[in-house]
């Protein structure tokens, strides 16, 4: 039994998911499919990209992880599967997979790409509007049914990659930004909160933090803390509260930290 996870912006509301769930099983009855996410804002490819790259590292050897955030679809954007250390994944080429093929490289895993140019094993009728149920979902039954990528179509060697933007260092600490609000209205940054060192004070949209907290218990509800994330990144919160709201917060703002001393 063969893993398959869905990661999309498609929402629960139409059944577009369900339609892919149907797709994979008439292939694959087998497949054990796994819901990562169908909340990714609309064609928002960072968050997709965020979402895939702290999720897809838990699962284990040969999973099979289908990734449709895609508002080029029915364009001349390739589709593409590739395998990323002992992983499988299925998405557009249009840097949805960028984090994780940037981890692949730093650890020297292998990395193959194709682009999904056989459409043996894409459904008969294809459709410009609904290429997560046309071509994403067949692909990514068959490969968990065990057919190898390299039948799937043709080698590449260029996928698309994002720009994501980098934390700076300043002569007085960092600068770095919010890439990503949660469903609690928490604040990730760009930041790797292991790169923070000393004593520090953290200003965002006029207000100032002291310190990294180990989690957000240790303040009283409604304070605005600075914790480390589950994936290691700063993050800026409110206890039992949401701090988009609290600070009226969008992706991109500003979030400085000073080291005292």
């Amino acid at each position: 039994m063969t893993i398959l996870t869905l990661l999309t912006d498609f929402g629960t509301q139409d059944g577009f998911v369900g339609v892919m769930k149907g797709v994979i099983w008439q292939i694959c009855p087998s497949a054990k499919i796994v819901d990562l996410s169908h909340e990714i804002q609309p064609q928002n490819l960072i968050q997709g990209a965020i979402t895939l790259s702290r999720v897809a590292p838990y699962f284990g050897e040969g999973t099979v992880h289908v990734a449709v955030v895609d508002p080029g679809v029915g364009t001349r954007r390739r589709a593409i599967a590739a395998q990323l250390g002992n992983q499988f994944y299925v998405a557009p080429d249009n840097g949805l997979l960028t984090l994780l093929i940037q981890d692949a490289e730093s650890e020297h895993l292998p990395i193959k790409f194709v682009n999904l140019d056989n459409s043996d094993y894409w459904l008969r009728d294809i459709t410009s509007t609904f290429h997560g149920r046309d071509i994403f979902a067949p692909v990514g039954a068959h490969l968990a049914a065990g057919v190898p990528l390299s039948k799937l179509g043709s080698p590449i060697n260029d996928p698309i990659l994002l720009d994501f933007p980098k934390a700076i260092r300043t002569e007085k600490g960092w600068e770095a930004e919010i890439t990503l609000i949660d469903h609690f209205g928490n604040l990730r940054s760009n930041l790797p909160a292991k790169q923070i060192e000393g004593e520090i004070e953290i200003y965002i949209l006029g207000e100032k933090i002291k310190g990294i907290s180990a989690s957000y218990g240790h303040h009283p509800k409604g304070d605005l803390v600075a914790v480390a994330d589950s994936g290691g990144y700063l993050e800026i919160a409110v206890v039992n509260g949401s701090a988009e709201k609290k600070l009226d917060a969008k992706i991109g703002d500003l979030i400085k930290v000073v080291i005292n001393g």
